[in-house]
């Protein structure tokens, strides 16, 4: 079994996933870690000469390799959820946690990263965010088996909540 984490840049994915990774003696996995280590180039230099569609077979890829994997965090990017089979896949072998925060928090957390090119052309980085957000909210919702609100948490709360989710179905 493992725990994979869904939800948009900026809401913890990564550092919660280490953190859980660390408690449990699991590994932490990174899909876009794994999307440029197989590209070998940056997400950006990705989209820039292939464009967001191969980056999604890569995604897709990544996923599938992944389905039959155990004792896995899985910090996941954040349009993952855009494809049906790379949740089909996750969920073969994964308890879902969505991982939200509001615009204005994903706004702070992700104002200097420069590791992810725009979404979407002619929008200013906050339309961008909402208008993202309210696109992939209803697959978020779908996909995740439990849902947490990381507004005002630290990353050591978000773990121990998610802990305490996951031995309850039964992860030690």
């Amino acid at each position: 079994m493992n725990l994979a984490l869904i939800g948009y840049r900026g809401t913890g994915k990564s550092t919660v996933a280490e953190l859980l990774a660390t408690q449990l003696g699991w590994k932490a996995i990174s899909t876009d870690a794994l999307i440029v280590e197989k590209a070998q180039r940056s997400i950006p230099d990705i989209v820039a000469s292939d464009g967001w569609e191969h980056f999604r077979n890569l995604e897709t890829e990544v996923c599938l390799a992944l389905k039959d994997r155990d004792r896995l965090v899985i910090d996941t990017g954040g349009g993952l959820i855009l494809r049906p089979e790379n949740m089909e896949a996750l969920k073969t072998n994964s308890l879902i946690f969505w991982l939200t925060a509001t615009v204005s928090t994903i706004t702070r957390r992700i104002a200097d990263d420069t590791q992810r090119p725009a979404l979407t052309a002619g929008k200013t980085f906050v339309e961008e965010i909402r208008d993202v957000l309210t696109e992939r909210t209803p697959k978020y919702q779908a996909a995740a088996d439990h849902t947490l609100s990381t507004d005002d948490l630290s990353p050591e709360e978000i773990a121990a909540r998610i802990l305490t989710i996951a031995r309850s179905h039964g992860i030690d």
